[in-house]
Formats: structure tokens, C-alpha cells, sequence
């Protein structure tokens, strides 16, 4: 029984393990990481509170001042020596109520500069959302070529090693050199070498991905791909024009500079109203310090605006309108610039791409298959070995690379046109 019970404890732990590694274990696609990006990025969060906080603003600028109630009352009378009198014949009180109201529309203009504020906080998380989500997309596709070539690093590895022990086992029965073994031996450490510095880069490119994603470290991340999607494309079909047009409608930087410009405008008539004086009206009862006794009065308060009339702040506001429109100048130039790089970028790696023929791949594996097979069969020296495998490995990770800018340059085009062209 104790040994069908530890049996049980063993298979039941092992069942937990490999739940758990399925759980933490995530396969990703680039819509799938998308949506995660959306509903967990903390910087996305952080930035949606912000919106909500300038919303917050334009119920603040909506409220009216308080009014304001004063009382004063007969604290000591030396000739009764008694405390706080209110009687009708030894003691005295008065009181007042006032309150502020403000001209020149200065409470409209200040809702006014809170809904663009609102407007401003909207166009900064938008424009947070497209510089994410073209990290994630660059990031995403930079895993998934660096995943193929350490692939490759495993074959060619896992091959090499075959072959190592088929020579050391010649290398003994003194068959072949020593200078020989060396070689592959130095092959070896070659490939491991290279296959350890593109898994410390895709360490870091698969921390950042999980940090954009909201996912724990422990989280395991297999990247999933359709390879249709890196076909060529003829970008040509998208006429610049067209792509200029869509980044000026599309991109949140350029609205961000406008509404910029338009907050610093709704400021610059706040600012000319606030010069204007505001008034303030009180009520006042004064039970027997005023002539006649049970005296009540109104008054009427304004500042004279003689010295200060907000001249400072007014030369502030206009001198942010101009650098406003400065802004917007530069975001426009910096715009079509960015639009022009990416677009010919784009065409560059396609039109590459479609220069190289769609079975070169397979092809060429077929090639190194036999090229392993030739050699053991020693058909072939080793220099030429060496020589055809080393160019076999440097094609496919330039191979790789191609696929990689293919893609980013594709997510860099949706990034610049702020447009969603490329699925």
C-alpha cells in the first residue's frame, strides 16, 4: 500500500508540473499579441488614468466659487468682565456673506481649456498606443527570425558533433590528422559561440516583448507565424501620395502638435479675461457697532486693475502659440520625411526578396544534405566541406535577416502612416 500511495504522490506531483509548464507555457501570434498589448500594457494604463484626469479638470473649471461667511462677535467686555455677550443691551456681533463672481466669461474659457486638455491627454495616449505597438511588432518579428537561426545553430551543431566523433574514432585508428579533427573541433565551438550570443539578444528582445505584453517572466513564448505573411507585396500599388495623405489624418503626433496649438490659443483668451477685474457682492449685519443699531448693508468689491493686468501671462500665451505653430512645422516636415525613408525602405526589401527564388530554400537544404553525405563519404576534402557549409550557414541567416527587415520595414510603414496597411 506505502508503495502504490508513493506511486500515486510521484504521478500526482508529475501531473502538476506538467500542467503548470502548459500553463505557463503561451503561444503567440501577432494578433493575439496585439490584444494582449492592449489590455495589459502598463504604460497604455498609466496613460488612460491621465485622460481620466483631465477629464477631472473640466468638473473642477465647471464649479462655482464658494460663497464665503464671515462672523465676529464681542470677545470681552471690561466693564461686565464677562465673555462672548450677545445680549441686546451689553453685547455685540456681526456678520457677512459675500460672494465671487467672475467676468468676462472666464469660467466658459476655462472649460474651454480643459476639454482641450482632455483632447491633448487622448492624442498623447494614441500616439504612446502606435510607438508600442510598433516595438511589439518589430520586437515580435525579431524573435521569430532569431528563433529560426538558433534552429540552424541546432542543426548545424547536432551534424558537427556527428561528425566530430566519426573523426575522433578515425583520429584513433589513425586514418586522418590531427590538423583535421582540430578544425572541426574548432567548427564546433564556432557554431556554439555564435548560437550563445543570439540567445543572450533574444533574451533581451523577449523580456521586452513580455513587458509590452503584461506577462509574467516566468511566462514561456512560442512565437507562431504564417509565412504567407512575409510574401512580397508590390508596395508599389500604395501610391506615396496616398500614404502622405493617410499620415497627415492618421498620425497622433501631428494631431497632438494641433490640439497643442489649440489649447495654447483657448489659454491666450483666458488669460486677456482674466485681466479683467472680477466682482465680489456681500450681504453684512452688524447688531450694535454700526449706526443705526441692527445696522444691514450691501457691498460691492473690485480690484482697480492699475498695476497688474496680467501682462506676463498673456505675452506667455502668445508666445506659446507661436512656438505651437513652429511645432506643427517641424512635425509636418518630420512626417513626410519618415513617410518617404519608410516607404523606399519597404520597396527595397520586397523588391529583394522577389529577386530570390521561392525554392532557393528548400533547394539549398537539399544541398547541405548531401554535401554532409558526400563528405563522410569523403568524396569531398574538408576545406571544401568547410567552405560550403560555413557559406550554407551565411545564407540562411541572411536569409533570415532579409525576412526580418521585410517585416519591420512593412510595421514601420503602419507606424509612420499612423494606418494599419500591413495586417
Amino acid at each position: 500500500m506505502r508503495r502504490i500511495s508513493a506511486i500515486l504522490i510521484v504521478f500526482f506531483c508529475f501531473c502538476c508540473i506538467t500542467a503548470k509548464s502548459q500553463i505557463d507555457t503561451l503561444r503567440l501570434d501577432i494578433a493575439k499579441a496585439q490584444l494582449l498589448f492592449l489590455k495589459n500594457n502598463f504604460d497604455l494604463l498609466v496613460s488612460n488614468y491621465q485622460i481620466d484626469q483631465a477629464k477631472a479638470e473640466i468638473i473642477t473649471a465647471k464649479l462655482f466659487d464658494n460663497p464665503q461667511l464671515e462672523y465676529e462677535n464681542l470677545f470681552y467686555n471690561h466693564e461686565t468682565k464677562k465673555f462672548l455677550q450677545t445680549s441686546a443691551e451689553f453685547g455685540q456681533f456681526a456678520g457677512s456673506i459675500s460672494q465671487l463672481f467672475k467676468l468676462a466669461g472666464k469660467r466658459n474659457k476655462s472649460i474651454k481649456v480643459a476639454e482641450f486638455g482632455v483632447k491633448l491627454a487622448e492624442a498623447e495616449y494614441f500616439d504612446l498606443m502606435r510607438t508600442l505597438k510598433f516595438e511589439l511588432n518589430n520586437n515580435f518579428y525579431k524573435i521569430y527570425y532569431a528563433t529560426q537561426t538558433i534552429k540552424l545553430f541546432d542543426e548545424q551543431i547536432a551534424s558537427t558533433n556527428q561528425l566530430l566523433k566519426a573523426y575522433e574514432l578515425q583520429y584513433n585508428s589513425g586514418n586522418v590528422a590531427q590538423k583535421d579533427l582540430i578544425r572541426i573541433k574548432s567548427l564546433l565551438i564556432g557554431l556554439k559561440a555564435e548560437r550563445v550570443e543570439v540567445l543572450n539578444e533574444l533574451e533581451d528582445n523577449y523580456r521586452d516583448l513580455k513587458l509590452i505584453c503584461g506577462l509574467k517572466a516566468s511566462t514561456q513564448i512560442i512565437l507562431v507565424m504564417d509565412e504567407n505573411q512575409n510574401l512580397p507585396i508590390n508596395i508599389e500599388k500604395f501610391p506615396i501620395s496616398a500614404l502622405l495623405d493617410s499620415a497627415r489624418a492618421n498620425r497622433p503626433d501631428l494631431k497632438l502638435a494641433k490640439t497643442d496649438l489649440q489649447l495654447s490659443e483657448a489659454n491666450l483668451n483666458l488669460q486677456r479675461a482674466m485681466a479683467i477685474p472680477d466682482i465680489e457682492l456681500a450681504l453684512s449685519y452688524d447688531y450694535k457697532g454700526n449706526y443705526p443699531e441692527k445696522y444691514t448693508g450691501i457691498g460691492l468689491k473690485i480690484p482697480i486693475p492699475l498695476f497688474n493686468r496680467n501682462q506676463g501671462e498673456i505675452k506667455k500665451a502668445k508666445l506659446s502659440i507661436d512656438a505651437s505653430n513652429l511645432k506643427i512645422n517641424k512635425q509636418q516636415y518630420l512626417l513626410e520625411n519618415e513617410v518617404m525613408n519608410s516607404y523606399k525602405t519597404a520597396l527595397r526589401n520586397d523588391k529583394l526578396l522577389t529577386e530570390i527564388d521561392v525554392d532557393f530554400n528548400s533547394d539549398f537544404n537539399k544541398l547541405i544534405t548531401a554535401l554532409i553525405k558526400n563528405f563522410k563519404e569523403r568524396n569531398i576534402s574538408l576545406i571544401e566541406f568547410l567552405d560550403l557549409y560555413d557559406s550554407y550557414k551565411q545564407t540562411t541567416l541572411q536569409l533570415n535577416k532579409l525576412h526580418y527587415e521585410q517585416m519591420s520595414s512593412r510595421a514601420e510603414l503602419n507606424y509612420v502612416t499612423g494606418s494599419n496597411i500591413f495586417k
